[in-house]
């Protein structure tokens, strides 16, 4: 039996049998030869052919791996789950080393890589001393080409139209990719080359609950809740919790993205021992998103008595509605169509060299260093990062949210004076961030055979990592409106329906008493973002490349910004806003024993190993202080009055010792039986470890709330069980039956810290307030006690009632005064480290057979996960639970001959947990519903034309929508309808 090699060190012998695979049959046999001779349990996807990956996307391959599943952004695969394990617990490589990221976390984004530049996927589900450390679910390596590997010229260049359904106002779009590959000088120097280009227009449809359902418990009768009795509408709950809607959507996204890969390598091999692999890989990414959407607000205020709960004791409102005093003009309430667009752009630039030297029969040497870096930031300085501007009309008579339907229902009343004529400005932000991440690698290892039966792998690695997160962000928290109705009424507006752009269908109110008063939200209207702002501002814009904003001005009513500029721009102006710094240093050690031996006859290898690291985390962080709370929207306030940046620095350290052993037997020549143990971790996300406090502006009744980094987290540790059995019963052919088990310890959770930071006075909370609510009751709304402050302390400097052009009071501001206000007290979320253990543990079942050599073929396999980590929801606290745990199951038919090559694959996920989203009064949590997608390619070689073939592909062929829902499957937070993709190409290779 041949020695087992690992192919991080092994690399140049894996990548000559990758560039030999062609077609969907060699490709899975190769996959399959893969699997059956590593150390450990070890999945693989080898590339058909060069520059032909099995899927456009790398995470849509990646799903049907057994085990795997993955997350969707925009209809396309992004992230992946491993083993119940989510993307931050599974370590990404390319050829060994770590990327750099800019989403502040260790989530690797599949969409940032083109397929074609990939030869091959290496997935390794148990732990191997020489891996890098980081993947608790998996260690995930992509392997790029190398010309070597493949000598004489090879080439290939294709070309393909994309027809993505989901978007409104784009059309056919092209991708172009292309690889070149030559020896020289008797195959001792090598050059390849390889590159693609994309551009794809996408859009979604969307219903979106972003800010929660406010849960209570069944007590709450104040804000955030409902009355008692009647009032509090139909079979009010009387035990548990009940969950209100806050600001119900639909939302209306385009967007378009292009993407820029490139890869140089360049291999010299002077001697036949010796080879020396330089190469330079860069990622970039440009896309730009235009944003509408038609909301309400529901204020907690008013009759409620039609609406219908249902359910204890997590109680939900089928029907929940708002009704207003139609009567009085300053009554009614503001549905609100906001606007925004912006763009980002990521660029991943990595250099590398790798030194592979036989030093003597004996003994290998691999030297490998990368340097790597990563930056994220917007493509317009005026647009930022993310922005949003409002423009609501004041003319809702009611508000009302069906969930009885497959879409829930909006509705207000008097829809048709929903219209620009009727709108006006009111709050806006513009966000600007900027990431920035640098990753320097070097690792030596080694490989020594003290016999044809024992070998040694060892080796010594420095890994650092600096990442950098800068933001500022300019807001106008005018929320109850500035200006006058038919300020936007000029722009060239474009009136569009909501409801007939999804696929599902939404209740109507029926029931109520009044149920033709309610008009289902059907209505929107979109322009020119920058038209908008034209007509939000004093004067026209102008570009701004320097960081000037004097001409960026804001609108009647609103202040300027913390820092001088326009209340319509973004600001670049960094060291005025948070600032943050992480570094963290990893060295490492590690030494595996190789053993090959018979027992009773029967083949068997042991592989023992031991790593250790050490590592150091040091966090610098700058954010900015503030002086005054201002109380300038009924049922909001916001923090205001920059006073300075603050600066903390905090290190930590820790180190680890992560053992493992691997045993495989060959019990016949086709059964092969494998057990394993070890210790695996995986780091806490770069966000979790900055330190520093930040913020949320906004406040209300409920509190004020905020976040604290803790560069102190120490890592999820693992101790993980594995026994398999393979069976390779026929040529590309086998079985396999897995179980494992993993128990985890240091869970990340949030602890909740009470913090009085910056010493601000809160004017929800003091002499006024009280002196409003004793004269009015203890049931009075905000706007009544608003109104009450602004008539009887009109003298108080701190209190600055608006007039409207009639004399008639229309709002105004309350500003905390440290005479009379208590202070504001912060309910921070912060990380922690918990001290329980949790198990989890699951079965793996996979069968891929090839039908003889009819051509036809088939793999099916499904994955069971289970776990004591499950959310609590009947419980208002953050609790221990283990995000994207669930059952996962793929089917893929296929058929290769004659030059015809088709495959249509299905993927199912089940429900899971996607978020536990810890935000103050906002404590809920998501799950992600069940969930399938269909997807077919087919290709055909021009039998004229040697190297030429004709290919197309769809995916999410059904047109499969995401949903998610609360703590009932009824408070649905989120319905998103993408669509099918349509691909159509050639490629030519010679």
């Amino acid at each position: 039996m041949a020695a087992t090699q690992n192919s991080f060190a092994d690399e140049a012998t894996d990548e000559v049998e990758v560039i030999q695979v062609t077609g969907i049959r060699s490709s899975l046999v190769r996959s399959m030869d893969l699997k059956r001779e590593a150390n450990g349990v070890v999945d693989a996807i080898s590339a058909e052919d060069i520059g032909k990956f099995p899927d456009t996307n790398l995470a849509e391959s990646l799903q049907r791996i057994t085990g795997v599943s993955i997350d969707r952004s925009n209809g396309e695969g992004s992230t992946v789950t491993v083993r119940g394990f989510g993307s931050e617990q599974n370590l990404i490589t390319l050829n060994g080393r770590q990327l750099p990221n800019t989403t502040g976390s260790r989530t690797f984004d599949f969409a940032n890589i083109a397929a074609e530049s990939v030869s091959g996927v290496e997935v390794y589900k148990t732990s191997d001393a020489s891996v890098t450390s980081g993947g608790i679910g998996a260690t995930i390596n992509l392997t790029s080409f190398k010309p070597l590997s493949a000598p004489g010229l090879t080439a290939t260049i294709s070309g393909k139209a994309v027809d993505d359904q989901s978007t409104e106002t784009g059309g056919v779009t092209p991708e172009l990719s292309g690889l070149y590959s030559q020896t020289f000088a008797d195959d001792t120097f090598g050059i390849a080359i390889s590159g693609s280009y994309q551009e794809r227009e996408s859009g979604m449809k969307q219903f979106l609950q972003d800010q929660g359902y406010r849960a209570s418990d069944y007590t709450n009768t104040g804000w955030g809740g409902v009355p008692a009795g009647e009032a509090g509408g139909s079979n009010r709950p009387t035990s548990g919790i009940y969950s209100n809607p806050q600001q119900p959507r639909y939302v209306i996204e385009e967007r378009q993205r292009e993407r820029i890969n490139g890869q140089l390598t360049l291999q010299y091999r002077p001697i036949e021992t010796l080879t020396i692999t330089a190469d330079y890989t860069t990622f970039r990414n440009t896309i730009e998103e235009q944003h509408t959407d038609a909301s309400v607000w529901f204020n907690y205020a008013g009759d409620r008595s039609e609406s219908v709960w249902t359910g204890e004791p997590n109680a939900v409102p089928l029907i929940y509605s708002e009704i207003y005093d139609i009567n009085s003009p300053a009554d009614l309430r503001d549905t609100s169509l906001t606007v925004g667009a912006w763009g980002r752009e990521e660029i991943t630039d990595s250099i590398g060299l790798n030194i592979d030297w036989q030093v003597t029969e004996d003994l290998v040497l691999t030297l490998d260093h990368h340097s790597s870096k990563a930056n994220m930031e917007a493509t317009d300085p005026r647009h930022g990062t993310r922005n949003n501007v409002q423009l609501p009309s004041y003319t809702r008579t009611r508000s009302g949210l069906d969930l009885t339907g497959s879409l829930p229902g909006i509705a207000i009343g008097d829809i048709e004076n929903f219209n620009p004529s009727t709108m006006r400005l009111s709050g806006s932000w513009f966000a600007n961030d900027k990431y920035t991440s640098e990753i320097d690698q070097t690792q030596l290892d080694g490989k020594y055979h003290l016999n044809s039966d024992l070998s040694i792998d060892f080796g010594v690695s420095v890994n650092t990592v600096n990442n950098r997160y800068r933001h500022t962000q300019v807001q106008r928290p005018d929320w109850g409106g500035v200006g006058e109705e038919g300020d936007f009424e000029d722009i060239n507006w474009t009136e569009d329906t909501i409801l007939d752009k999804f696929d599902d269908s939404t209740g109507n109110f029926e029931g109520t008493a009044t149920q033709s008063d309610y008009d289902l939200f059907n209505r929107i209207f979109f322009a020119d973002f920058d038209e908008i702002i034209n007509a939000a501002e004093y004067a026209d814009p102008v570009a701004n490349v320097d960081g000037l904003y004097g001409d960026c001005q804001a609108a009647s009513g609103a202040a300027a910004g913390p820092n001088g500029e326009g209340q319509f721009c973004a600001s670049t102006q960094w060291d005025a806003d948070t600032n943050r710094f992480t570094e963290e240093e990893t060295t490492a050690a590690y030494i595996q024993a190789n053993y090959l031996g018979d027992m009773f006859d029967m083949p068997f290898s042991v592989h023992v190993g031991l790593r250790y690291e050490q590592t150091d985390v040091v966090s610098t962080a700058s954010a900015p202080g503030y002086s005054r709370v201002e109380w300038n929207e009924d049922t909001s306030t916001s923090v205001t009055g920059q006073t300075g940046i603050e600066t903390l620095s905090q290190s930590a350290d820790y180190d680890l010792f992560l053992p493992n052993i691997n045993f495989n037997l060959d019990v016949t020549d086709e059964l092969r039986v494998r057990a394993a143990a070890g210790k695996t971790i995986s780091r806490a996300g770069y966000n979790s470890l900055l330190g520093g406090t930040t913020i949320n502006t906004g406040g209300n009744l409920s509190g004020y709330t905020g976040s604290s980094g803790n560069p102190g987290l120490e890592p999820l540790e693992s101790i993980n069980y594995d026994l398999s059995t393979e069976w390779y019963y026929d040529e590309g052919s086998y079985a396999s039956i897995g179980y494992f088990k993993k128990d985890v310890s240091n869970w990340i959770s949030y602890g909740s810290k009470q913090s009085d930071i910056f010493n601000l006075s809160d004017p929800l909370n003091g002499d006024k307030f009280n002196a409003a609510v004793t004269a009015l009751g203890a049931n009075a709304s905000n706007e009544q006690i608003r109104t009450y402050i602004f008539e009887n302390y009109a003298d108080d400097p701190n209190v600055t009632p608006n007039f409207d052009e009639d004399g008639l009071l229309d709002g105004g501001s309350i500003v905390g005064d440290p005479l009379t206000d208590e202070g504001v007290v912060f309910n921070l979320n912060v990380p922690v480290n918990g001290d329980t253990e949790h198990t989890i543990d699951g079965f793996e079942f996979n069968v891929q057979h090839l039908f003889w050599d009819s051509g036809f073929g088939g793999i099916a396999n499904y994955t069971m996960v289970d776990s004591d980590l499950q959310y609590d929801d009947s419980s208002l606290e953050d609790t221990e639970a283990l995000v994207g745990l669930s059952d996962t199951a793929n089917l893929v038919l296929f058929y290769d001959n004659y030059g015809f090559q088709a495959r249509i694959a299905y993927n199912w996920r089940d429900q899971f947990l996607s978020d536990k989203r810890v935000n103050g009064d906002l404590t809920t949590p998501i799950y992600t519903e069940e969930y399938y997608q269909i997807d077919f390619n087919v290709s055909y070689d021009i039998p004229a034309v040697e190297g030429l073939t004709v290919f197309a592909e769809g995916i999410n062929i059904t047109e499969e929508a995401v949903r998610k829902h609360g703590r009932q499957n009824q408070l649905v937070f989120e319905t998103t309808q993408t669509g099918a993709r349509y691909g159509l190409g050639v490629r030519y290779t010679f």
